[in-house]
């Protein structure tokens, strides 16, 4: 990164919520987390100079697109402003951020508002997998499929257990993880959840197949939910932090990102790593080293922490090989030895991921980013991950298609 761009603060909703059930609207969610991260903050609208939003679905799930006009509702202070709306799938709040930190780095604006949000729970259960479906080649993949995202997830487990043999009670173990690491999130959607003795288990009935490998324990939550977050360039990061009696340097920044674009089907992303060999998804793995390039980090030995990805278990094995935890092949170590756990060498989402924090497709980019800058700044409450200087973040659109990394840290 040529210069730094710093992460003032942010809020994220009650992602246990349901919007609908109290009569509440998307421009609802959106407004009262935004609210709230300008308190956050200690900011008016008005010192804003520009807002990213990152949603995927809105006019499927709500009927509702041209988002950035919410904002002039939400305070006078963002009337006039520019904004943008952003989508690429479960990546569309980190492509918020991207877009809001060219505009600080090319000098176009300083202070930036990246609202991320999705309504979700507002429609039954099999039209949210439809609409979510569409992130999918239509008419091409997981035809036949009751669920489209279960579906292709569980292809990937297949094509690794094909690889390198894959036990079904390793991913069973990341669930319970996330579910466990749930319960100290204030936020989290499943942190009052109960489980029996066969909520992890291969047991029909307890915890019934969902698509193939994938079963009820294993899969991300449909969820409401918003995050904000308010990033502003190195002067205006400057002139906060002395109006609040603050050191730059205890204010976290953007220290390093990567985002690669893959073939949207998920059948040509494997047959070409089966060809090459070495990690499963390679531009996924070349997202990451991105961001520990432009971090000036060298690996995994650099941080402390992890926020990633778990639309379903199988999701994070994977990552935890390509942030480079483990060498392909051999994410069961990692696992097994307890390095992902909450007090392991390295946590792995201390939120409770997207299994157990829940997740509104559009809001999870920003809510990692805020995540990762609370944890690194000491302001994680019962999540906090003791002494973290550094986290990673890692967020998927599509079957591996978008991917989007940041290093985040003081």
């Amino acid at each position: 990164m040529t210069a730094p761009v710093f992460i003032l603060g942010g809020a994220q909703s009650d992602f246990a919520a349901n919007w609908t059930r109290a009569d509440k609207s998307l421009f609802d969610l959106i407004a009262e987390t935004t609210h709230a991260a300008l308190a956050d903050v200690d900011m008016d609208a008005a010192e804003i100079d520009a807002v990213h939003v990152g949603n995927f679905a809105g006019e499927l799930f709500c009927g509702q697109g041209l988002l950035g006009g919410f904002m002039g509702h939400v305070d006078p202070g963002f009337e006039g402003k520019p904004t943008s709306r952003h989508e690429a799938a479960c990546a569309s709040g980190s492509m918020a951020i991207l877009a809001a930190m060219s505009d600080i780095l090319a000098g176009h604006y300083d202070t930036i508002a990246v609202v991320g949000a999705e309504m979700m729970r507002n429609v039954p259960g099999e039209t949210a997998a439809q609409n979510l479906g569409t992130a999918a080649w239509a008419g091409r993949e997981a035809q036949g499929a009751r669920y489209v995202w279960p579906a292709m997830f569980s292809d990937l487990a297949q094509e690794y257990d094909r690889r390198y043999g894959l036990k079904y009670e390793h991913l069973a173990a990341i669930s319970k993880i996330n579910f466990d690491n749930a319960k100290r999130n204030p936020a989290a959607q499943t942190r009052g959840w109960q489980f029996g003795e066969g909520s992890f288990a291969q047991d029909d009935a307890a915890n019934p197949v969902i698509e193939g490998w994938m079963r009820k324990s294993d899969c991300g939550q449909v969820t409401d939910g918003a995050a904000v977050i308010v990033l502003a360039g190195e002067k205006s990061a400057r002139e906060y932090a002395k109006r609040r009696g603050l050191d730059l340097a205890s204010i976290p920044r953007l220290k390093g990102w990567g985002h690669t674009t893959a073939p949207l089907l998920m059948e040509a992303k494997l047959e070409k790593s089966r060809k090459e060999g070495g990690h499963a998804l390679p531009w996924t793995r070349k997202a990451i080293t991105d961001a520990y390039s432009r971090a000036q980090i060298a690996g995994p030995e650099a941080l402390d922490g992890i926020e990633t990805h778990d639309c379903f278990s199988i999701t994070e094995y994977m990552a935890i090989e390509h942030f480079g935890l483990t060498a392909p092949g051999e994410a069961w170590k990692a696992v097994e030895d307890g390095s992902i756990a909450f007090d392991g060498k390295l946590p792995v989402n201390p939120s409770g991921g997207l299994i157990g924090l829940g997740h509104p497709v559009g809001a999870t980019g920003v809510r990692m980013a805020l995540d990762a800058a609370r944890q690194t700044s000491g302001k994680a409450g019962d999540m906090q991950v003791e002494g973290a200087k550094t986290f990673g973040t890692f967020n998927v659109g599509g079957s591996g298609t978008a991917n989007v990394s940041f290093v985040i840290g003081v």
